[in-house]
C-alpha cells in the first residue's frame, strides 16, 4: 500500500505541474493591506 500511495502522490505533482503549465500558477491571495492611522482633526485656530 505504501508503493501505491507514493506512485499517487507523483500523479498528483505530475497533474498539478500539467495544469500550471498550461493555465498558469496558482492565484495567491492577495495580502491584507496594513490600516494606515489618518489624523481626522481639523487643526483649530488660535485667537
Amino acid at each position: 500500500m505504501d508503493y501505491i500511495e507514493k506512485v499517487l502522490e507523483q500523479i498528483k505533482d505530475w497533474a498539478r505541474r500539467i495544469v500550471e503549465a498550461i493555465l498558469g500558477p496558482e492565484a495567491q491571495p492577495e495580502p491584507e493591506p496594513i490600516p494606515v492611522p489618518v489624523h481626522d482633526r481639523i487643526p483649530q485656530r488660535r485667537r
